[in-house]
């Protein structure tokens, strides 16, 4: 009865969720999801993107306890962009949110971010990094309001948008495996639309406690600095040259206190950045450091 529902009676809101190989956060943040309140029909949709772990398995078993949950197979195109991309394609809720399978969307996050979108087109949430790890709690930080020395940015572990929007400008770009978020962000503003941070729609963010999925992800991400600025230096992008420059001095003082776990951390994390930066400026011949 509630498929019949959902088939002729369309969703006011989509929650759309990729993911590969989510094992074993996927539960946490499935059920999180489902506990949210809202006024308005409203569904979520599971975008697996080949997942070789027992996701599949798990998200099955959670779509039979949870009605509104629903999975989708988007393991055609690798990357979340593409996963999202398709996600989207199965659903038709007037308003599209998104998050990320390993962490957890706090209460009221999806009431806060979709009613945010009475104001604007885009809409970031904040994170909070503390409460995953069992760390005192800080003030949650929006995802980027001054970074990448261009434009204000959502990331695709917190954010909204109106479908229409969403459709004008093609979804996200399918050739970037990180930094897809940034880049609809930027397409979205730079075609006139507005985006707006909701201090209320807070994501509890999960980092990677080992240093080496650490260092790949801060690789990864430090890569797709150098092709976004290859991408929007016409469009006013700027490198920050002082601060890479500051970054690398702070890498070689601080090696003496690596004996500490948390500074270990934070320098692996900028390492990472730092050389995936290098790395991205070689490849796409910018000087993006």
């Amino acid at each position: 009865m509630a498929d019949e529902q959902r088939t002729t009676v369309p969703p006011q809101v989509s929650v759309v969720m990729p993911v590969r190989n989510g094992m074993p956060w996927i539960e946490h943040q499935l059920i999180a999801l489902a506990a949210q309140q809202i006024a308005v029909d409203w569904e979520i949709v599971v975008a697996d993107n080949g997942s070789e772990d027992g996701t599949v398995l798990c998200v099955t078993r959670l779509c039979e306890q949870y009605p509104r949950i629903r999975m989708i197979d988007a393991s055609a195109r690798r990357g979340p962009g593409a996963a999202r991309n398709a996600g989207v394609r199965s659903t038709r809720g007037r308003l599209l949110a998104f998050c990320d399978a390993d962490d957890v969307v706090q209460p009221g996050w999806l009431n806060s971010i979709t009613a945010a979108l009475n104001d604007a087109d885009l809409i970031a949430g904040v994170f909070d990094f503390t409460v995953l790890d069992g760390s005192p709690m800080a003030v949650p930080v929006p995802a980027g309001t001054g970074q990448m020395g261009f434009l204000p940015f959502a990331l695709g572990a917190n954010m909204a948008i109106r479908r229409e929007v969403f459709e004008s400008l093609q979804g996200f770009s399918e050739d970037l495996s990180v930094g897809e978020d940034v880049d609809l962000s930027w397409r979205l503003q730079l075609a006139g639309y507005g985006l707006s941070v909701a201090a209320d729609a807070i994501v509890a963010k999960r980092e990677r406690s080992s240093s080496g999925p650490m260092f790949r992800a801060a690789w990864a991400y430090g890569q797709c600095g150098p092709r976004l600025y290859r991408r929007y230096r016409v469009e006013g992008m700027r490198r920050d040259l002082r601060g890479a420059a500051k970054a690398w001095l702070w890498l070689v003082a601080s090696v003496p206190g690596l004996v500490k776990p948390a500074r270990r951390r934070q320098w692996v994390r900028t390492f990472g950045i730092r050389l995936g930066s290098l790395a991205g400026s070689v490849h796409h011949r910018v000087v993006f450091p």
